[in-house]
C-alpha cells in the first residue's frame, strides 16, 4: 500500500506549521479529489473521502474497491475545519462516515452541496435539509471568507433535476486574492473552457483517471485531457487528482505529466498528504 508523504500527527503539524505564512495559499491532497484547502487560518475541505466504507461496501463485488494509499487523517482530528463541499452524491465525494465525524469535530461546520442534491446529501448525513448549504449556477455563494461559483459537471453527461438543477458541479473559489478550480468528477464538454475563462485561475485541480466501459463506473478526463483543459483556460498550475486510491479505477500520473510538459503547461504532482504553498 502506497504511504503518504504526511499521515496523522506529521499531517497535522504540517497543517499548523503553514499558519505561519497566513497570507500564502497553502494545499493538501487527501486523495481521490479530497483537498484541504488553508488561508489566513481559514479552512476548506473539498470532497474529503477519509473512511473505507467503500471498501466494505463492494468488498464481494465485482469491482472490489480495493485502498491503494493508506488514509492521511482520521476526519475526527479535523477540528478546525470552516467549510467542506460535496459536488456530488457518489460516495467517494459524499461520505457519510466521513461527514457526519467532521460535523461532530466541528459543530459550526458549514457543508456546502449542489441545490440539486440537498434531499439526497440530508437523507444520508442524517440532517435536516436546512443544515446544509446550497449552489447552483445562478449565482454566486459566500461562506466564511469563501466565495463559490458552481460551474456544471458532466460526469459523464450534464444531468439536472426537475427544476434544471445541475446534479454535478464543479466549484471555482475565490479567497483573498487567490482562485481555485475544483472541477469535481467531469469531462470535458462543449462550453467548459469559456465558462472557466471568465477567472483568472490560480489552480485547476482535475481529475486524471479518464473513462473506460469496462470498470463500470462514470468516467472522468484522461491526464492529457486534463493538460488540455488547463491550458485551454490558461490556469497558472494544475494539480491532478482521482488516481491511486481504488486499484480498478486509477490510472498512472505519468501520462499527465507527459503531456503538461508537451503543452509547456505548468503542473505540480502530489502526493497524499503534501502540501502545496503559494506564496504571496
Amino acid at each position: 500500500m502506497i504511504k503518504p508523504a504526511l499521515k496523522d500527527q506529521d499531517f497535522l503539524d504540517d497543517v499548523a506549521l503553514a499558519r505561519r505564512r497566513p497570507q500564502d495559499l497553502h494545499l493538501w491532497w487527501l486523495g481521490q479529489s479530497g483537498f484541504l484547502l488553508q488561508w489566513q487560518a481559514s479552512h476548506l475541505l473539498f470532497d474529503p473521502y477519509l473512511s473505507d466504507s467503500l471498501t466494505a461496501k463492494y468488498s464481494a463485488s465485482q469491482t472490489p474497491h480495493v485502498r491503494m494509499t493508506e488514509r492521511v487523517v482520521a476526519p475526527r482530528c479535523l477540528d478546525f475545519v470552516d467549510v467542506v463541499t460535496s459536488s456530488h452524491n457518489h460516495t467517494d465525494h459524499l461520505d457519510a462516515e466521513t461527514l457526519n465525524a467532521l460535523m461532530q469535530a466541528n459543530p459550526a461546520l458549514q457543508v456546502l452541496v449542489p441545490a440539486a442534491n440537498r434531499a439526497f446529501a440530508a437523507a444520508r448525513l442524517q440532517v435536516a435539509p436546512r443544515q446544509l448549504a446550497t449552489v447552483d449556477v445562478d449565482g454566486p455563494m459566500q461562506l466564511g471568507p469563501f466565495t463559490f461559483h458552481a460551474v456544471p459537471a458532466a460526469h459523464e453527461q450534464l444531468e439536472t433535476d426537475e427544476e434544471g438543477r445541475h446534479k454535478f458541479l464543479g466549484l471555482v473559489v475565490e479567497v483573498g486574492p487567490w482562485t481555485v478550480y475544483h472541477s469535481g468528477d467531469t469531462v470535458r464538454y462543449e462550453g467548459l473552457a469559456r465558462r472557466l475563462r471568465r477567472w483568472s485561475i490560480d489552480v485547476a485541480i482535475l481529475p486524471i483517471n479518464g473513462r473506460d466501459p469496462s470498470r463500470g463506473v462514470a468516467g472522468n478526463l484522461s491526464g492529457p485531457e486534463a493538460a488540455q483543459l488547463a491550458r485551454d483556460v490558461e490556469a497558472r498550475l494544475v494539480v491532478p487528482c482521482h488516481y491511486e486510491m481504488f486499484a480498478f479505477n486509477s490510472a498512472s500520473p505519468a501520462v499527465f505529466v507527459a503531456a503538461a510538459r508537451a503543452l509547456d503547461q505548468p503542473y505540480r504532482v502530489l502526493r497524499n498528504g503534501e502540501r502545496l504553498t503559494l506564496a504571496s
